[in-house]
């Protein structure tokens, strides 16, 4: 099943999608989040799924403002494609290959569950940014809590997908990684989820004999394709993503687990890296990305002005004085 989070009329609702594009509003669901933590993962998302199938349908997807399909509990970004690893490495610093630390487990960062846009969205350039990126992912979402999973359980607690849009601020995530921390505000102002999350067993046909989801990705900037690769090109499995998310800790409902930049123009910096230049240029208010994931759909946002940044002093140089 595919769900989708809506405005219309004012309300905010939930809807099973069906391939004509008409939704059938789950009865009494505002929240797709709220109602992965009342049912048991995926057999109970798919039993609120058909209980809404037998109800009079509700408006067609056009009709509506689409909304993320969830609010995530957290989100953890994965780093599971070499190509992409290789190609920033060397936009960003300048080096060659991917370091052998990388291949030890599957590294993430926490990202802000609280700057979540939606299809169809504006997303506003960060405050001080001029080197604008967008990030084609798929978000793996968690439907059941768990603790020291073995990747075998991990799959019974995967309860879909959808397409994961990191937009970054390269040239704020250069100097700000150059602490030893990071990212935090190249990452901070916008992550896009959509346009639905399609639930964990309508992908199994395309797993392929190493457990790999094999889906095509692309990215569009204003039209023209800068990129295309395959999910099964992770080093990782969701499976195993989330095995290593649990380890010494719980993943809940609603946790949202990125796979990281596919290659192969998967974003603007691999290209930069590759080509030795910005080419194509970063992203300016008024351009259109357009990321599609087969059997997901197609996410697209426009970017636009963001805010200036309010200005804060540098740090202070302390006498270290002691009592």
């Amino acid at each position: 099943m595919r769900f989708a989070a809506y405005e219309h009329r004012h309300r905010r609702r939930v809807a099973v999608v069906e391939d004509d594009g008409t939704l059938f509003p789950l009865p009494g669901v505002s929240s797709l989040s709220a109602l992965l933590t009342e049912t048991d993962g995926l057999p109970g998302l798919l039993a609120a799924g058909r209980q809404a199938l037998g109800v009079p349908p509700g408006p067609h997807v056009s009709r509506v403002r689409p909304l993320p399909p969830l609010r995530p509990a957290s989100v953890r970004d994965f780093v599971t494609f070499e190509e992409h690893v290789e190609g920033v490495r060397r936009s960003v610093d300048g080096v060659a290959g991917v370091p052998e630390q990388w291949y030890a487990a599957p590294a993430f960062y926490f990202t802000n569950p609280h700057a979540v846009y939606g299809h169809r969205d504006d997303i506003p350039v960060p405050p001080g940014s001029a080197v604008l990126d967008f990030e084609l992912e798929v978000g793996a979402v968690i439907g059941r809590e768990g603790r020291d999973l073995t990747p075998e359980q991990a799959r019974d607690h995967i309860v879909g997908y959808t397409v994961f849009n990191d937009w970054s601020a390269r040239d704020l995530q250069g100097a700000e990684m150059k602490v030893g921390l990071g990212p935090c505000k190249g990452k901070d102002t916008a992550t896009a989820l959509g346009p639905y999350l399609v639930t964990a067993d309508e992908l199994e046909r395309h797993r392929d004999a190493d457990g790999f989801l094999r889906l095509a990705l692309t990215a569009e900037v204003n039209g023209e394709k800068v990129g295309e690769d395959l999910l099964s090109n992770m080093s990782w499995t969701f499976e195993e993503m989330t095995a290593y998310a649990s380890r010494g800790t719980r993943v809940v409902p609603g946790d949202v687990l990125g796979s990281g930049t596919c290659g192969n123009g998967g974003c603007l910096a691999e290209l930069w890296g590759l080509r030795g230049e910005r080419t194509p240029p970063p992203l300016k208010p008024g351009d259109t990305v357009s990321l599609t994931v087969e059997g997901i759909g197609t996410l697209t946002n426009t970017v636009v002005p963001g805010s200036d940044p309010v200005p804060l002093p540098t740090g202070r140089r302390r006498s270290r004085e002691r009592p």
